[in-house]
Formats: C-alpha cells, sequence, structure tokens
C-alpha cells in the first residue's frame, strides 16, 4: 500500500511536471523575443541617432568659414560674404563679393556704361534705383535700400545665373547723395564700397543731351514712347533729327555750375576707395574698361553695349543757334567744347 502509495505520488509528479513544460517553454521563448525586440530596437534607435549626428555635421561643414582669399591686406575690408535672406548662394557662397556705386550726371553716358559692366558674367550694376524719391527720403531709407543691394536681395535684370563677384547700382549726384555726403561717406567706407566716378568732359554736349531727352520725353516722335537710349541708328537718327535751342545767356553760368557740383562731389567723396573715368575716355580708349575690372578685381572680359550714341560728329550739326553759341563761348575757358569731338 505504501508502494502503491509512493508510485502513485511519483507518477502524479511526473504528470505534472510534463503539464507545466509547455508553459516554462513559453515563459522562455517569450523572454527571448522580448530581448530580441529590445536589442533590435537599441540597434535602430542607434543608426538613427548616427543618421541625425551625420546629417547635423554636414550641415555644421557647409556652414563653416569660408578661407581666406589670397589677398593683399588692403584689400580684405572691400572683400564680402553676402548671405541673401530671399534665396540661398549654394555653391557661389564662399565667392566673394566686392560692393560698387556709379556716382555720375545725368546724360554723363552712364547708362552705356552701365550695360558695359552688366555685359560681364559676375557683375550686377542694378540701375539708377534711387531715381524713385521714397528711396532717398531720408538717411535710414537710404542704407536700407543699400543694405538689400549688397545683401544681394535685390532682383532686377541685372541679377545673374553666375557667381555674383561685383554687385552695385547707378547713383545720381542730385540723387540724395550731395545732401547726406557725410553719412554716405561713413557707410561705404565702414561697409567697404567703392565708387566708380563717371563724368563727361564736353559739358556742352551733355547739356545738348539733357534737351534733346527732355523734348522726347513730352514729344516722343519714337513709336510714340520716351526713349533715353536706343538700339539701332534708325532710332538714334530719329531721335536727333530734333535740334534744341541752348540760352546763350544762361550758357556759361550753367556750364560752370555743372562744374562746381561735380568738383564738390568729388571733393565729398575723395575719402573712398575710387576711380575716376570720363566717358570720352571710355568710349576712346576700352582699356579704361579693362582699368574698371582690375579696380572691382573681377576676371577681364570683353564688354559689349547694344546702345548705339544719338548725336554724332559736330555739334554744329544738333545745335539749331549755333551762331549764338559759338559766339558765346569763343574767348572762355569753355571755347574748346565746340570744337572736341570723338568717335564711337
Amino acid at each position: 500500500m505504501a508502494d502503491d502509495l509512493c508510485f502513485f505520488t511519483k507518477d502524479s509528479f511526473i504528470l505534472k511536471s510534463s503539464k507545466k513544460s509547455p508553459l516554462v517553454l513559453r515563459t522562455v521563448v517569450l523572454f527571448f523575443v522580448m530581448v530580441c525586440g529590445v536589442y533590435i530596437c537599441t540597434i535602430c534607435l542607434k543608426q538613427i541617432s548616427t543618421g541625425s549626428t551625420t546629417e547635423f555635421l554636414n550641415f555644421r561643414v557647409v556652414q563653416k568659414p569660408c578661407p581666406e582669399p589670397n589677398i593683399e591686406p588692403w584689400e580684405i575690408p572691400y572683400v564680402h560674404y553676402p548671405n541673401p535672406k530671399t534665396y540661398s548662394r549654394a555653391e557661389c557662397a564662399c565667392n566673394p563679393v566686392r560692393y560698387f556705386a556709379i556716382m555720375s550726371m545725368q546724360r554723363s553716358g552712364s547708362g552705356w556704361f552701365e550695360t558695359l559692366l552688366n555685359n560681364h558674367t559676375n557683375i550686377s550694376s542694378n540701375g539708377e534705383i534711387f531715381s524713385v524719391k521714397v528711396r532717398r527720403s531720408n538717411v535710414s531709407t537710404i542704407f536700407e535700400t543699400l543694405d538689400k543691394i549688397y545683401n544681394l536681395d535685390w532682383m532686377s535684370s541685372a541679377s545673374k545665373n553666375e557667381c555674383t563677384a561685383a554687385v552695385g547700382l547707378k547713383w545720381m549726384l542730385n540723387q540724395g547723395l550731395m545732401q547726406h555726403h557725410k553719412e554716405i561717406v561713413e557707410y561705404f567706407n565702414t561697409r567697404g564700397v567703392s565708387t566708380i566716378f563717371l563724368f563727361r568732359r564736353n559739358l556742352l554736349r551733355r547739356m545738348i543731351s539733357i534737351l534733346a531727352n527732355s523734348y522726347d520725353r513730352d514729344a516722343k516722335p519714337l513709336y510714340g514712347t520716351h526713349k533715353s537710349h536706343v538700339h539701332s541708328p534708325h532710332e538714334a537718327e530719329i531721335l536727333a533729327s530734333y535740334k534744341p535751342v541752348v540760352n546763350a545767356t544762361t550758357l556759361i553760368p550753367s556750364l560752370r555750375q555743372v562744374e562746381e557740383t561735380t568738383k564738390k562731389g568729388l571733393e565729398y567723396f575723395k575719402s573712398t576707395r575710387h576711380i575716376i573715368l570720363y566717358y570720352e575716355d571710355v568710349v576712346k580708349n576700352h582699356t579704361k574698361l579693362v582699368e574698371v575690372q582690375e579696380f572691382l578685381k573681377v576676371p577681364k572680359r570683353e564688354l559689349k553695349s547694344r546702345q548705339v550714341k544719338i548725336h554724332k560728329g559736330s555739334l554744329s550739326n544738333h545745335i539749331q543757334n549755333w551762331v549764338d553759341v559759338e559766339k558765346a563761348l569763343n574767348g572762355t575757358k569753355y571755347e574748346s567744347y565746340l570744337h572736341a569731338d570723338y568717335r564711337k
């Protein structure tokens, strides 16, 4: 009986152990699966973390400072790396940019000169921006406009697909320059802006161009539209057919006033880095354009313009009261204006 009881107890033990084995096995398998899951998740998280770090490091590499350009120490203030707000310079980010301003007077060849500069793949000159009065209403608006131009955020037809190496504008002396010259000189010297002066030697020719342009603004003989510049000999011939009458009485005082304004402009901005050009010299001597490119530190290119000169040849062919003008200037320091000529 004891043996049977003992046998029964052993048998019962054996039977109970057999029932518990699948449960233990399942527990072990579940534990193994959980461990594997945790391990796999850990590996995945490490990979994601590594990928994020790599992306971050790549971003930081792009943003690192550009290498120092191989330039003379005096050039350093004039070399800039703009960071536009409206777009990314991408591969051009480390291409240095020079800032400039063409200072001139109306009808002094600045429009033609600017088309030559914009013919260069790396130069952007944005036109006569301060002809709009609100942009020059005070020093603050002037500086805001300049900041936008020099930060490459000013979009115009002069904007380039290639990497910009020089950016600027055309600025007439009577468009806030003389009024705020002290503040603008300080801005130029602080921001490293270079000045290109462009004037005319023959102020009588400039006067004829002003009078003819004023007539064209009202009469609009060319297709009913006002044209300050033309691109064909036929259009130039139509505009040149008008011969203005010059006031011989006020002629000399007018020429003197332009001279004084020019001298004052040169005096005001002489402390800026600058180059002085005259329209007649640029027309006759194309090495002047090489000098300008050297001044702006851009690659040298052959520069061309589609503009056609309007008033060609002797001035006697373009002034209705030529005899009166000749009489007024003969024997004065302005007499040379009657005879000076050049070809384009």
